[in-house]
């Protein structure tokens, strides 16, 4: 695979497939990023290009717009914040009520660019061929998309697991390269998918088993202890006889449940308490209760405390976690304390020598929000669902078309 070292680009125009999907807070006079660290993440590829004299444009989903304009979903607000992390101008080339992402006056403002200057394109999900299942309506919008530019980066990892028009078909049509953080991100996740060193604990979390059914047979052959909270939790004490009152269950995965539970014995550690509440919400009546005595009608919203310390005890002495999904609903403050418990005991581990995965998505934002140091822990992916389908073993377009 290419890197931007193997690209001659000075003087020339380089497009730059970066995840810029940021959560937006726009309860204010103005949009506010809430969470920059894809900005960040994606910062560093998009500097060196431009110190390098490349005139670089970058490009970006964000959110799901229905491939047509939507002004919540204007990617103007991450212009504002990657000038103010490059230290220099970006151009925004958007225009209030266009989908017109890489038409003639788009690619107007980018002729217009010179040597180490930087534009960014709007949303390419406003233009209804970036997500297309119709080949040819997708090709069309990649043949815009590489007319801008002379050299293609892919450095979205974030979304390579997309058959895009921008991640997979723009690459076939440009000589091409892959950025600094889809590289890195590719070796933390061969370490993880390899020989890690051991002992080896996955901590899981997030709402349903069946979304993380692949990654979970990937990884239970090969970890010494399969830690599992979050919302899937319920799915697996329900298959072993419990009832979880009104907590979510995805009934048809209970016979799965079983058989992983058969096959990983004792690696396999579920909460031995739980937070439950009357209703869901922030309000709520709340109580602590054992993992087998939900009452019914209350639903299970966090891992409880001897859960917690359970979780820290099976990270202690670790060689290798990773970690993805939050092990409770922590974005409100009666159901964190489980998730911000055990991202402590990750980060513990961390100080004593493991090697520290945090793997993306409302992992990453859970450790933003709850407000430990990005630094105490070894690596924070970009990209969750990329990163869980790397591990599953399956093949990601976006990779696969880098490495052509």
């Amino acid at each position: 695979m290419r890197t931007i070292d193997d690209l001659q680009v000075a003087g020339h125009r380089v497009l730059v497939r970066s995840d810029l999907n940021v959560p937006l807070d726009r309860s204010g006079d103005s949009p506010r990023i809430t969470d920059d660290g894809r900005v960040l993440a994606s910062a560093p590829t998009i500097r060196a290009l431009a110190e390098r004299g490349a005139k670089v444009v970058v490009c970006s989903h964000l959110g799901r717009p229905k491939g047509e304009y939507d002004e919540k979903y204007s990617l103007a607000p991450v212009a504002a914040r990657l000038s103010e992390i490059l230290g220099q101008p970006v151009t925004f080339t958007g225009t209030e009520g266009s989908n017109d992402i890489a038409g003639d006056a788009v690619a107007a403002v980018v002729a217009g660019l010179g040597d180490g200057e930087v534009a960014l394109l709007d949303n390419l999900r406003f233009h209804p061929g970036e997500t297309s299942k119709d080949a040819a309506v997708r090709a069309a919008f990649a043949d815009d998309l590489a007319a801008l530019a002379e050299f293609y980066v892919g450095d979205a990892f974030g979304a390579v697991h997309r058959a895009h028009a921008s991640v997979a078909d723009v690459p076939k049509r440009l000589p091409h390269a892959a950025g600094g953080l889809v590289l890195a991100e590719l070796e933390v996740l061969r370490k993880l998918a390899g020989d890690a060193r051991r002992p080896y604990v996955v901590v899981l979390g997030g709402s349903k088993v069946s979304d993380k059914l692949g990654v979970i047979r990937a990884l239970l052959p090969k970890v010494d202890a399969l830690l599992v909270g979050g919302g899937m939790c319920f799915t697996f004490l329900a298959a072993q006889g419990h009832g979880v009152g009104a907590s979510l269950l995805e009934s048809e995965m209970i016979d799965t449940c079983k058989d992983l539970l058969a096959e990983g014995g004792d690696r396999i550690v579920l909460p031995t308490d739980v937070v439950i509440a009357d209703r869901f919400a922030a309000d709520a009546a709340t109580d602590v209760v054992p993992a087998a005595g939900i009452r019914d009608g209350w639903l299970g919203l966090d891992i409880g405390p001897s859960s917690t310390e359970l979780f820290a005890a099976r990270l202690a002495g670790a060689g290798t976690i990773f970690w993805n999904g939050p092990m409770g609903v922590f974005e409100m403050a009666p159901f964190a304390a489980g998730t911000k418990g055990v991202a402590e005991a990750v980060a513990a581990q961390t100080g004593a020598g493991a090697f520290t995965v945090v793997g993306g998505g409302d992992s990453a934002a859970a450790v933003r929000t709850l407000g430990i140091p990005e630094t105490s822990f070894s690596h924070i992916s970009t990209g969750g669902g990329a990163s869980l389908e790397f591990l599953e073993g399956k093949s990601l377009p976006g990779i696969a078309a880098l490495e052509v």
